[in-house]
């Protein structure tokens, strides 16, 4: 059976140095699981270390124009990239925990090649057929989990984009499907779209909001 191991303890010089030399590790990272709308994506990369990616770290911390970039670069140099989903539906039914792991599970089996290890960042990890790590902050550690963040993050954006051109009123391109102040106003003047996530607590109150406005007339 696959060794699977969580900790919230920074990981050893030892253990790092065993990370490095693994030619076939797989970082897996998400993104999308505090937004009140979207799908939940995740990324799973196998990195080459003979075409080495310079500037990668967690996606929170670049620029977006920057993101865009080592997208690119990563997925034109990596030994193999994959990218899933868990959608609206799964979340719903599942919760965003249990989707999340979904979606990890499916950027796994995605890929061309069959890892050796997998690092997933963050203390939780999908059930796998391969060996596999949680590594706390790993985004930071970790230059696959890094890359996995950052090919997430970006295909992420890109569906909100889609998601403003099928609904516009909702600013979907401007907040991603975060809680903000002007994506809650929207929620509350025009009612949930049918990619926003009903179990989540703003959207459910909308929508008890707008039944309660219909039962009046």
């Amino acid at each position: 059976m696959p060794s699977r191991r969580s900790s919230n303890a920074k990981p050893s010089r030892e253990t790092l140095r065993r990370w490095r030399a693994e030619p076939l590790l797989a970082g897996v990272d998400e993104a999308g699981r505090g937004p009140l709308a979207g799908p939940v994506v995740a990324a799973a990369v196998i990195l080459d270390p003979r075409r080495p990616i310079e500037g990668l770290a967690d996606s929170k911390r670049l620029t977006a124009k920057r993101r865009e970039r080592l997208h690119d670069f990563i997925c034109e140099r990596a030994l193999c990239c994959s990218v899933a989903e868990a959608s609206v539906e799964e979340i719903d039914r599942l919760n965003i925990l249990h989707a999340t792991m979904l979606a990890m599970q499916r950027a796994v089996a995605g890929l061309r090649l069959r890892a050796r290890l997998v690092l997933v960042d963050g203390n939780r990890l999908p059930q796998l057929d391969v060996p596999a790590e949680a590594v706390v902050r790993g985004d930071a550690l970790v230059p696959a989990i890094s890359a996995a963040s950052i090919v997430a993050k970006v295909r992420r954006d890109r569906l909100c984009q889609q998601l403003e051109e099928q609904y516009p009123d909702y600013g979907f391109a401007t907040h991603k499907g975060y809680g903000t102040a002007a994506h809650l106003a929207a929620l509350q003047r025009l009612g949930p779209c049918p990619q926003h996530r009903r179990s989540f607590a703003p959207v459910a109150a909308a929508l008890a909001e707008q039944g309660a406005q219909k039962s009046e007339y």
